[in-house]
């Protein structure tokens, strides 16, 4: 388990100080896979540097798997970071070495014997379903496939946390998706929790148990998929079930609402709109998988005067909705 309290991280500069983080209280349930989204500048670098220790935080405490590392001395914090695998973007693997030994690495630097070093490579790579490359070098390999050398890396000392910094922005789509299974396929093998740092929602959709939103070095908000898409005409929920295009013709008063349809099935969420009478329509709606859940999201068009009146028949057949026109929260649309 991941727990950041407080965590604050300001960088003097001439012109004032830099506020990276601003009070962040976080915790990352063990054995899940949690995404961290936010724009550029929102915090996510600094956010995974205090999570490796390699930033000290200027206030609060992070805290992994039981130890508070922002509390810890240097030489305590070498052995420390061994229980923290991390996965980069561009891989970074060594040229000159093979595979394996790629792979071998964390562990010659944690001074594992050599027998000990080639059966957890081959371990690792049979893991990650390149235990036919061990010998081949990193020129020789695609994109996915040196992904997935990293992960192998990233897993060689038996993390308890692997932290993955946008490890498919360089992938294509059927890469991504592979690399992204892999991720969800180890962390249920294996145990381990999983924090995904992203700006993709679509690797949130695949991957991800649950998410937290970082704006301007602050939470803005988090909880699990359900949690975060249900609440309607949130940033994340709209990120993740985007709205649906609105079809071009006169609108009223838009209501958006949105149910996950292991509550509300989608012949329920429709047939309350039928309910309220042909002066209200649905002008378009989807209906999204977001891992185990599927999540709807309607657009409803309705007279003014019956605004107050759809959105509670809404909300008495289990959905959550808002009166609002799409992307425009509580303007009048003519």
């Amino acid at each position: 388990m991941i727990e950041l309290s407080g965590l604050r991280k300001v960088y003097p500069s001439p012109g004032g100080d830099v506020v990276a983080l601003d009070g962040i209280d976080l915790t990352v349930e063990r054995g899940t896979v949690h995404g961290i989204v936010g724009r550029s500048g929102a915090g996510k670098s600094t956010l995974i540097r205090c999570l490796t220790g390699l930033e000290r935080p200027t206030a609060g405490t992070v805290t992994v798997d039981g130890v508070t590392i922002s509390d810890l001395p240097e030489n305590r914090l070498r052995t420390a970071r061994r229980k923290t695998g991390m996965v980069f973007q561009h891989v970074n693997l060594l040229d000159s070495r093979t595979i394996a030994d790629n792979v071998a690495y964390p562990l010659e630097v944690a001074g594992v014997r050599r027998a000990q070093r080639a059966a957890r490579v081959a371990e690792l790579l049979d893991l990650v379903d390149l235990g036919h490359r061990a010998s081949a070098y990193p020129a020789q390999l695609s994109g996915g496939q040196k992904q997935r050398v990293g992960i192998a890396r990233a897993l060689a000392t038996e993390p308890a946390v692997l932290l993955c910094d946008e490890p498919t922005s360089a992938l294509d789509g059927e890469t991504t998706r592979q690399i992204l299974g892999l991720v969800r396929d180890l962390r249920d093998r294996l145990g381990i929790t999983v924090v995904v740092i992203t700006h993709e929602p679509s690797v949130v959709r695949e991957t991800c148990d649950a998410v937290t939103l970082l704006e301007h070095g602050r939470v803005v908000q988090s909880g699990t998929l359900a949690q975060v898409v249900t609440q309607v005409g949130s940033p994340l929920s709209r990120a993740l079930v985007p709205v649906p295009d609105v079809p071009p013709g006169r609108r009223r008063r838009l209501v958006e609402a949105v149910f996950a349809t292991d509550a509300v099935s989608t012949a329920t969420a429709f047939g309350a709109v039928a309910g309220l009478g042909d002066d209200v329509e649905v002008l378009s709606a989807t209906v999204e998988p977001l891992g185990a859940l599927r999540v709807g999201r309607l657009l409803v068009d309705t007279p003014q005067e019956r605004t107050d009146e759809v959105v509670a028949r809404l909300r008495a057949a289990g959905l959550d909705p808002l009166a609002a026109p799409a992307g425009d929260a509580g303007q009048e649309v003519a």
